[in-house]
């Protein structure tokens, strides 16, 4: 690994105490940086290669693309170099560039003088760096560097166990440093005896600490460079016996592309709007995001932390009212509205279900059980037979039409766990029996049947358009324009909820009494109620207690997370050119678009520049091809000509709402995998980090610096 300039004949880094930066890992930018340094022997080497081993020092760099943060002296993005005093000019085309080389002398020279200026300030903040200080860096890079692999990999620092006390013993940590030692790492050799000393969890800890902070920065900074982003949550976590909320990002980048990132945990405990105003601190002065910034928020949560979060939620939107609340792609709108109930029958419902995913999930044996199930009960339809054991092969539990699912084959799924429970033929093991009748004890409770046929009749009305929102942008620019039907169809059934309510409560009790289940109040209601228990049917109870309220909960959520400027934003599409030529006789609504007026270059010119599109695309002949979705629309070469349909674009791209394509989803799949994956003793917020986001280019040299700034002078934690 060189520690000079690689320019040849330059001595900085040496007797020329020079700022060092690493060659771009982007492999073109790499290769102009060899073509402006003449290192023409080192074109063969990959930009890996020469990321790792090779740097150019500052005096090589326009003053104005040296600049200083919180990790020491780092380069603009894009930055190259162009100062090359005293090496042989290019020979090829010189006369034909001379004119225009003459014309940037004067800059040229005015950049030199701002450069050598801040070099000279610079040398005098500088001395050499001692033999020590620079062995005491490499040791770091090393630990680094090991501790990042360790990262990418998904490999826990501390697992698989520890035989020494208060060291990280035969830890994965450890082992890799002795492998590096083996391979001849001197710095780690000399610095580091793995026979008599091993590196201790509270050295390891900050280590873990500065990557995470490193990485974060790295994120914020790309974010807050492309403007405008969404904020993304997902369900809480629980990571060594604390909650935590995960956190993502939704932006554009400058290549036009969407993208999100995740970008850590916030710690969730507290309370109220405390607990809200924590969470907004910790983003805000501890992460560095500027929230002005966020235009939307979308937040996946249920249960006991529902309330929390819809504080923190609604005290998002209070500070910064541009944020405005969607539903998440990643979860479909029936199960974002369940999700948002807390009545004690919808949740019983949920967590059944989840049980039932899990634990037919565990063995494909399980799965061939319920398959025999589904075939007695429906000895005369084979080919709905056939499609329900193909649904139950996936998923089913998080599609739109899960309650529907659920309540066909909750009979055969009934007579499945009981036969598992009842391990006649002892092919079970104990944990297998068990899990198998508490799926039972649910099934077959009332309060579960009404629950699921409640969800089931009134979430019917929202499947088709929940399904729209998460297809193509012409069928989310229809959905837009369906609400408003859905929303009719939901108020007509809760002015008439009492002839719907006995409509459901007929069906829940012909089912019930068909698999034999007593139709009761819940035992948890009567507890509290015991002097009105002779007095309660349960028809009545239910109504009051399931039927109305979900009704209300349904659309009042959906007036919530569907604002008018949502819609508006969601009509915005009609400038997908798929949209276009679908809808050739209409204009795109102006009045839609000017919901982002003040977000765009010039408002004054919307009206005409978003004629002039429409033209452009409603004018195509037959047989030609046009983009489909937002993404091939904001590649399009001429769409920097419209900047401000540009914008426009730029901003609904990140609209939580909207799927994503595959290619741009990857850290909530990449996150998905760790949660899954990893054992709940190994989970850390820091090296999820450090997995979720492993093609983030790294910079050890930078880590040591924020690691010497940050531990190195406190007692106890030096190296």
């Amino acid at each position: 690994m060189q520690v000079q300039c690689a320019v040849p004949g330059c001595l900085g880094g040496q007797s020329d105490p020079q700022p060092l930066f690493r060659f771009p890992c982007d492999p073109e930018r790499s290769k102009k940086w060899l073509e402006k340094c003449q290192r023409q022997d080192l074109s063969d080497k990959s930009a890996e290669l020469l990321f790792e081993c090779y740097r150019l020092c500052g005096k090589h760099f326009e003053a104005s693309l040296v600049e200083s943060d919180a990790q020491g002296t780092v380069l603009k993005d894009g930055a190259i170099p162009t100062i090359f005093e005293g090496q042989s000019k290019p020979q090829n085309g010189q006369g034909k560039r001379s004119n225009a080389m003459n014309k940037d002398d004067e800059t040229d020279s005015n950049g030199r003088k701002k450069l050598k200026k801040w070099q000279a300030e610079t040398a005098k903040k500088d001395v050499h760096t001692p033999p020590e200080e620079e062995e005491q860096k490499e040791y770091l890079k090393s630990l680094f560097k090991v501790l990042v692999l360790l990262g990418e990999q998904s490999i826990p620092p501390t697992g698989p166990g520890d035989n020494k006390q208060d060291g990280l013993g035969s830890s994965n940590f450890q082992a890799l440093l002795e492998y590096s030692m083996n391979c001849g790492d001197e710095v780690l050799k000399k610095r580091y005896d793995a026979n008599t000393e091993s590196c201790s969890s509270a050295q390891l800890s900050p280590l873990v600490e500065v990557c995470e902070k490193y990485i974060r920065r790295k994120l914020v900074k790309e974010v807050q460079q492309n403007g405008f982003f969404s904020l993304l949550t997902d369900d809480l976590v629980k990571i060594s016996g604390e909650w935590f909320l995960p956190v993502f990002l939704r932006f554009v980048d400058q290549s036009n592309c969407q993208q999100e990132r995740f970008v850590g945990f916030l710690f969730f405990e507290g309370h109220g709007e405390a607990l809200a105003e924590q969470l907004l601190s910790e983003m805000t002065d501890n992460w560095g995001l500027d929230m002005e910034q966020c235009r939307g928020q979308a937040h996946s949560c249920s249960g006991t932390h529902l309330g929390k979060l819809k504080a923190f939620s609604a005290k998002l939107l209070e500070r910064y009212p541009m944020a405005m609340l969607t539903p998440r792609s990643t979860r479909t709108l029936n199960l974002v509205l369940a999700n948002g109930m807390a009545l004690s029958g919808v949740q019983l419902v949920l967590s059944t279900l989840k049980k039932i995913e899990s634990f037919f999930s565990e063995s494909t044996l399980l799965q061939l059980e319920l398959e025999h199930a589904i075939s007695i009960f429906y000895p005369d339809k084979e080919e709905r037979a056939k499609e329900l054991k193909e649904i139950c092969g996936t998923s089913w539990t998080r599609r739109h039409d899960a309650f529907e699912v659920a309540l066909e084959i909750l009979e055969g799924m009934l007579l499945c766990v009981d036969s598992v429970h009842d391990n006649e033929d002892m092919r079970w093991n104990d944990q297998v029996t068990h899990n198998a009748l508490e799926i039972s004890k649910a099934l077959a409770d009332f309060e579960f049947v009404m629950a699921l046929v409640v969800l089931k009749n009134t979430l019917t009305l929202t499947q088709a358009f929940g399904r729209n929102l998460q297809g193509k942008a012409s069928d989310v620019h229809f959905a837009a324009a369906s609400l408003k039907a859905v929303l009719h169809s939901l108020k007509e059934v809760s002015d008439n909820i009492d002839v719907y309510h006995e409509f459901w409560n007929d069906e829940a009790t012909n089912l019930a009494t068909a698999m034999e289940i007593p139709i009761k109040v819940p035992r948890s209601y009567l507890r509290k109620h015991q002097s009105e228990s002779g007095a309660v049917r349960p028809e009545s109870y239910y109504k009051e207690h399931l039927s109305v309220p979900i009704v209300e909960h349904v659309i009042r959520e959906i007036d919530t997370l569907f604002c008018e400027d949502h819609l508006k934003a969601m009509r915005c599409l009609s400038l997908v050119p798929a949209v276009i030529e679908q809808h050739k006789s209409t204009e795109p609504e102006e009045e839609s678009l000017q919901v982002f007026k003040n977000s765009i270059p010039n408002a004054g010119t919307l009206s005409a520049e978003m004629h002039c599109w429409w033209v452009k695309w409603s004018k195509r002949g037959k047989g030609e091809t046009f983009p489909t979705n937002l993404q091939e629309t904001l590649q399009l070469a001429d769409v920097k000509f419209f900047p401000n349909m540009l914008a426009v674009l730029r901003l609904i791209a990140i609209i939580p709402t909207l799927t994503l394509e595959d290619s741009c989803d990857v850290a909530y799949k990449r996150f998905q995998m760790y949660m899954e994956n990893t054992p709940d003793q190994f989970k850390s917020k820091s090296i999820a980090l450090l997995n979720i986001n492993c093609d983030v280019a790294y910079d050890l040299d930078s880590m040591v610096e924020v690691y010497r700034k940050t531990y190195l002078d406190r007692e106890g934690v030096s190296l």
